[in-house]
């Protein structure tokens, strides 16, 4: 039996010479393609396509393609987020991206995580547990609206006074700067919280995060129109517009830094590389196969950064 391999993108392919004569009668082709990879579950109509694209190449009658949704060697592999290394004298592999711009997220991300403001939030507006904060009281009457939106920003000016910026910061701001990596800000805060971070626990010589989206930006994380808003800005999209096709076809030059769910699900829409910050109580998020990556503290992407980055899931 003689095999060929391809690499389309989605993983490793391998087309073998079907045994002849059979006893199957249903068979009659004389190629069967078989999907070699991860544990994946394949998709029906993502294998069609593969395999039409797959027995152009091979100038062969149309393959036979048995559906496989159990675990075996026959699986197919999904095209993982890379990212050439910036170590000097390095070169991009084959099929990496040169990264353009990182977007962080605020609270728990750029400093240590301050939960207790949501408790406090969700008492003084009565907002029901399990409800989204945000969607809850832009539902409410635009009277309510604006004194829940006081209430909740006096709580978190409070808490701006208590921000301790997360360990690696200041080191992770001025690798970015040194090799001209974009920086923004995609956060569910208000401007003030951001600017009072930015203003006492950078140094000076940092450069600016442009564009930073902040609460006043409809619609918020985990919807990724933030995201891509700052990917337009920086030329890395043509539109701000949510596409409506699939991340993976679309894997963008960036990554999302982020702690929770809502971070991780709006980067890996966009079409980012999703990182995860890693926090008490958000194991979970870590097995997410939405999250590409996992770091403990913020510095943790230099060594990654500088020498090629690839998303493990």
């Amino acid at each position: 039996m003689q095999n060929e391999r391809f690499d389309l993108g989605y993983g490793i392919m391998m087309a073998e010479d079907f045994p002849k004569p059979t006893s199957r009668p249903d068979v009659n082709r004389d190629r069967h393609l078989y999907l070699l990879g991860l544990d994946y579950q394949m998709n029906g109509s993502v294998c069609r396509c593969v395999l039409r694209s797959v027995g152009l190449s091979l100038h062969s009658s149309p393959l036979r393609m048995t559906k496989a949704t159990h675990r075996a060697t026959n699986i197919m592999q999904k095209r993982m987020h890379s990212f050439a290394p910036m170590s000097n004298g390095s070169n991009a592999a084959g099929g990496q991206l040169r990264l353009k711009g990182i977007v962080f997220d605020m609270d728990g991300t750029l400093c240590l995580p301050q939960n207790y403001m949501f408790a406090e939030m969700r008492q003084a507006v009565n907002i029901p547990k399990g409800s989204d904060i945000l969607d809850y009281i832009h539902a409410l009457p635009e009277k309510e609206q604006k004194e829940a939106f006081g209430k909740i920003q006096d709580i978190e000016r409070t808490a701006m006074s208590k921000q301790v910026p997360q360990a690696g910061l200041v080191s992770l701001m001025e690798f970015l700067d040194q090799h001209e990596i974009r920086k923004g800000i995609c956060t569910r805060n208000f401007d003030t919280p951001v600017n009072h971070l930015l203003s006492n626990h950078l140094p000076r010589h940092i450069n600016p995060f442009s564009p930073i989206i902040t609460r006043d930006f409809r619609p918020p994380k985990p919807s990724p129109a933030g995201i891509l808003h700052i990917a337009h800005a920086w030329g890395i999209t043509d539109t701000a517009d949510v596409p409506t096709s699939p991340p993976e076809e679309r894997q963008l030059p960036m990554i999302m830094v982020g702690d929770s769910i809502d971070d991780i699900i709006a980067g890996h829409d966009a079409g980012a590389m999703t990182v995860l910050l890693r926090s008490e109580g958000k194991e979970e998020l870590e097995k997410d196969p939405r999250t590409h990556l996992v770091i403990s503290r913020l510095d943790e992407l230099i060594a990654l950064l500088k020498n090629g980055l690839t998303a493990v899931r």
